[in-house]
């Protein structure tokens, strides 16, 4: 029997190299992996867990659905829907699995206290349940792999809990789900210092960049002087060098490692290569996209489709849930 693999994004903005090397070069392998079967979402009821703005969020939804599809999730091979088309199973399955989880575990989570940080005015129920809403999404299809960045490992870690307590109360079969990782799963930021994000300005290389907007950010990226004793492990160039094996290969970061230690390397000459090797791997995803923007009733089929498929396996599992708890089906 198939396993069950879901993941998913928010739309908090279009993809950037750390959605497409962290998350979604681990969708791809899953959905070509005969042994599973996957579901792939935007998770834009997440959005509403913290600050957003509501006149765009449907238009943010459509836009990583067809950045999904641009980077090659097949709706022939896999499910793929937006979140909200299913929000009355899925909330509801949330506040379910809520009944087996105390308040303290989900304020002493170490993702929770940096929200409340980050947004000490917003500070809602919402954002509090925000880990029982991702376990909701995962055991909703009863899946047991999920292709996430390592940040996403203590939300893992909740829905894993919560699958062994709705299995010991009520009897239910959920798998414990374990991240699938993949060779990019930390993209550090181009500023040198922590992961690519979208909300930190300079940060990110967007999947939509061309050429010459990716070569103005690498010239930005920090470095030094181009030679010492030993190989930065940490900072801009760490990093840089990083950015040289995810997209050139290993053995040119061993190349340019070597002059660093020798010779000496040239970063204008380094940022422009890569430069190019990341445009090169963008192209199609970008060609790929005009297209679908082309096509818009295409993609709303996509999107109408994916939905149907999901809620077969999504209402199943809620009407399950709610048998063994006790509830009227």
């Amino acid at each position: 029997m198939k396993k069950r693999v879901l993941s998913g994004m928010r739309p908090t903005g279009r993809l950037h190299l750390g959605n497409y090397l962290g998350a979604a070069k681990g969708m791809l392998a899953l959905q070509d992996d005969p042994d599973y079967e996957t579901l792939f979402t935007v998770v834009d009821i997440h959005a509403t867990t913290t600050p957003y703005d509501a006149k765009t969020l449907q238009q943010s939804a459509r836009d990583v659905f067809i950045d999904y599809l641009s980077i090659g999730l097949d709706p022939e091979k896999s499910a793929i829907n937006i979140q909200s088309d299913l929000a009355d199973v899925i909330t509801q399955l949330s506040f379910y699995v809520s009944s087996v989880m105390t308040v303290a575990r989900m304020q002493h989570l170490p993702t929770f206290k940096d929200k409340v940080k980050q947004h000490p005015d917003n500070v809602t129920m919402a954002l509090l349940n925000y880990p029982l809403l991702m376990a909701a999404d995962i055991l909703i299809y009863k899946a047991s792999k999920v292709p996430v960045g390592i940040d996403q490992e203590p939300h893992l870690e909740v829905a894993r809990e919560v699958a062994r307590k709705m299995n010991e109360q009520f009897g239910m079969d959920f798998p414990e789900p374990t991240r699938f990782a993949t060779k990019g799963e930390y993209v550090p930021s181009l500023l040198g210092e922590g992961k690519m994000s979208k909300s930190v300005e300079g940060s990110s290389i967007e999947l939509n960049d061309d050429l010459d907007t990716i070569v103005a950010k690498l010239k930005k990226a920090p470095t030094d002087a181009g030679t010492g004793a030993a190989v930065p492990t940490s900072g801009g160039v760490a990093n840089l060098f990083q950015f040289v094996e995810l997209f050139q290969g290993e053995a040119k970061r061993r190349e340019y490692e070597a002059a660093y230690t020798g010779s000496g390397v040239r970063y204008g000459d380094l940022k422009k290569e890569l430069a190019q090797a990341i445009f090169d791997e963008l192209r199609p995803i970008q060609k790929k996209r005009a297209e679908l923007e082309a096509n818009p009733d295409y993609v709303d089929r996509i999107i109408k489709e994916g939905a149907d498929r999901s809620r077969v396996i999504a209402e199943a599992t809620v009407a399950e849930v709610r048998e063994k708890m006790g509830l009227r089906k």
